[in-house]
């Protein structure tokens, strides 16, 4: 059964047609088939084991290629950059190449990247970490434009898939790497290793999109202009809303267990912990999305979702050790709803896959760098005050800056860009 879209916004404004501008090949993936549906689902299942996947082995591998503190945290921070510095690319390859044929070329550089990483010394470490980076940088923009383009009447539906498959790709390489490297052996390079074969896999699946690109490739994908986009002000309530989420979320992910260790709980619970909240997000991400599409507006979603993130952050700093599951429990479900639910909203705000393509990309551009900031600001933090409660403090305050951005962000309106400019 078709999935009803959400009411007409009601400040609706010019916007580019779905349909690409007169005199210009149109932009087809063709329509939607089971095929393309897992194409789209591997690909975004394979967006986050860059990044999640060296966390769990950075001690081994610090240790085997004798890193400093230092060097092990840029380690970390790499994907994150990249993900913001690079996403700008993502609308001029599939400009010039196609969708299908970007997205093929974006699964070749994450597949090359991930074993160049595990191939030789710190250089490859470090190269194959930002090329396959670069990589999943290009796919996070490009999964959005995708799901307007080809399933402009399921957004709901394919928006909790493919987020579904972001983290559940993330807390799957996050939590099965370790194991892995002890049972392929090599140590950390083989559990490392292991990740370019889903990517391998979803490459050879998305093969056959390749021939359903038409037109010239220059002609394929014509974003609005990035000029046009940032004068709204709408995408700058999505672009701080995601930063923060962002922000909080990568600091949680490196720290959180450290936190809890501090407190009394072991270092194998405070790990459980940490994959127990992770895991939350991924029913999270299958609700979230369908209930974005089908209400008016999103702000009180994004209140209330919110606020469980309060919650759960305000009992790990006032009663840390009485109640640690609900804690992690009401962060993962926090954290969790909040990350696919401002993917849906670049999606709803946008009135063509023009506009998809521009929004995504200011959106994840900037909200990636500054999410950078937020595990070296938090371990900073702890480092000058000797405790984790100034970083608790910092997480519970941005909270306010992250539920007036995400009401801004939820209002029932689309994105105004002139329609001459979004086929520019």
């Amino acid at each position: 059964m078709t999935e009803l879209p959400a009411r007409p916004p009601t400040r609706a404004t010019p916007s580019a047609p779905e349909h690409p501008a007169r005199g210009s090949a149109p932009v087809v993936l063709g329509a939607p088939s089971a095929l393309l549906i897992v194409g789209v689902v591997l690909v975004a299942a394979n967006m986050r084991p860059v990044a999640t996947s060296v966390g769990p082995v950075v001690h081994q591998i610090s240790s085997s290629l004798r890193l400093s503190g230092a060097t092990a945290g840029l380690l970390l921070t790499i994907p994150l950059l990249c993900f913001g510095a690079i996403a700008p690319l993502a609308p001029l390859l599939s400009r010039r190449l196609g969708i299908a044929r970007t997205v093929a070329l974006i699964l070749s550089a994450i597949i090359a990247g991930l074993l160049l990483r595990v191939s030789g010394g710190v250089l490859m470490l470090f190269a194959g970490t930002a090329l396959a980076a670069a990589g999943a940088a290009c796919g996070n923009v490009l999964l959005p434009v995708v799901v307007r383009r080809s399933f402009a009447h399921r957004i709901g539906r394919m928006s909790s898939l493919y987020t579904t498959a972001l983290v559940g790709g993330a807390a799957l390489s996050a939590g099965a790497t370790v194991p892995l490297a002890h049972l392929l052996g090599h140590s950390w390079r083989g559990g490392l290793a292991f990740w370019a074969a889903p990517a391998i896999v979803a490459l050879v699946i998305w093969l056959p999109q390749l021939g359903r690109d038409s037109g010239q490739p220059a002609q394929l994908l014509r974003p609005a202009r990035m000029r046009e986009v940032t004068r709204d002000r709408i995408t700058w309530h999505l672009t701080l809303f995601f930063a923060i989420q962002s922000w909080g979320f990568y600091a949680t992910l490196a720290w959180l267990p450290s936190i809890f260790e501090s407190h009394g709980i072991s270092s194998t619970s405070a790990g459980l912990l940490l994959g127990l909240s992770g895991a939350l997000a991924i029913p999270a991400a299958l609700l979230v999305p369908t209930l974005a599409v089908r209400w008016p507006d999103q702000r009180a979603l994004a209140a209330a979702l919110t606020a469980v993130t309060l919650f759960g952050y305000g009992g790990l700093l006032l009663a840390p050790a009485s109640a640690p599951v609900l804690w992690a429990v009401l962060i993962g479900l926090g954290q969790g709803s909040c990350f696919p639910l401002a993917l849906t909203m670049i999606v709803l705000r946008s009135g063509s896959a023009q506009l998809t393509a521009g929004l995504s990309t200011h959106v994840q551009c900037l909200g990636y760098l500054l999410a950078a900031a937020g595990p070296l600001t938090i371990g900073a933090l702890h480092d000058a005050t000797g405790s984790w409660t100034a970083s608790l403090i910092v997480l519970i305050v941005i909270l306010a800056p992250q539920a007036v951005t995400g009401i801004g962000a939820g209002r029932n309106r689309i994105l105004r860009v002139r329609a001459a400019n979004a086929a520019d």
